[in-house]
């Protein structure tokens, strides 16, 4: 699967991994590996799964090394399995042996993201329904975990606080603590007025009767939260009763979403019910790293 990536996105990121790794330099490489050494190293998938962060392993190989010889036998996004050669590294031994643990932290962490989501999203193939991850991301790894998301077949929900409208239920709350007019009309209509239409505007549905509400509001997305997938089917008929009278008129379609408690064992289950976009956390806060080993050689060396 070919998904646009952005180097310049990870540029800190890399620098900052090989600042608290190797730092002042790899003390044990120095001491034992003659000078001018030159060795391969092969990575290696050690279960089937999906990787993810070809370019950025990469990136990080040229950063130790620009002489390095980085050479993929498969796109990113590709499903491998247990036993296939993923990439071949030639050069400097020394510099294989420097890498080699950054390379595989950003290889496993992410390919491991990517197999989760590629598990998640075969559930509701057949369904209209996309998988998308959350803001729950290691800090300073969003751009990387959100690609990781795509590669294995997901979408993106907003990339922070900064690109998307999403008035949940702690925000009512507040409003209506400090006694700010907290309708939902009011609320979307105040918040038109300051953004441009392309930022979506979403609202977590608290009561079904606050649907038509919301349709009339002029929403992009609403979404439910932690309902059962009986209720959500419910909701979701709601709003294609309510939003026909809308649709003439509107810059693009309500969406629907559900998030809460979502899990492999009941994700199709959120499907069949009909909502646009299912938001599930575990996908990067909870993905197990994909088995990815990086074995050197030197043939050279006793």
């Amino acid at each position: 699967m070919q998904t646009e990536f952005d180097l310049k996105k990870i540029e800190e990121i890399v620098q900052l991994a090989i600042k608290e790794d190797i730092g002042t330099g790899d003390i044990t490489s120095k001491i034992f590996i003659p000078e001018g050494s030159e060795s391969e190293g092969v990575i290696i998938a050690k279960e089937s799964g999906i990787v993810a962060g070809l370019p950025v392993a990469g990136y990080v190989l040229s950063q130790i090394d620009k002489d390095l010889l980085f050479t993929v036998n498969i796109e990113d996004g590709s499903r491998v399995e247990k036993g296939s050669v993923i990439a071949v590294v030639k050069g400097l031994t020394i510099s294989l042996l420097s890498a080699e643990r950054l390379v595989l932290n950003f290889l496993q962490r992410l390919s491991g993201i990517a197999t989760a989501t590629n598990k998640f999203a075969e559930k509701v193939e057949g369904h209209k329904t996309q998988i998308l991850d959350t803001r729950k991301t290691t800090p300073g790894w969003r751009y990387l975990e959100k690609y990781a998301v795509k590669i294995g077949g997901g979408a993106n929900h907003r990339m922070g606080l900064y690109d998307q409208i999403l008035i949940k239920d702690n925000h009512l709350e507040i409003m209506e603590q400090e006694k700010e007019n907290g309708d939902i009309g009011s609320l979307v209509k105040k918040a038109r007025k300051q953004i441009t239409n392309e930022v979506l505007i979403e609202v977590e549905v608290e009561d079904l009767c606050q649907i038509k509400e919301m349709v009339d509001a002029g929403v992009d997305i609403i979404l439910f939260d932690n309902m059962a997938p009986t209720k959500i089917k419910e909701a979701v008929e709601m709003v294609k009763e309510c939003k026909n009278s809308r649709d003439a008129g509107a810059v693009r379609p309500i969406l629907t979403e559900a998030s809460g408690n979502i899990s492999i064992e009941n994700v199709e289950e959120y499907a069949k019910a009909g909502v646009d976009r299912i938001s599930v956390g575990m996908i990067t806060h909870s993905a197990r790293a994909l088995d990815i080993s990086f074995d050197i050689s030197n043939k050279v060396m006793l």
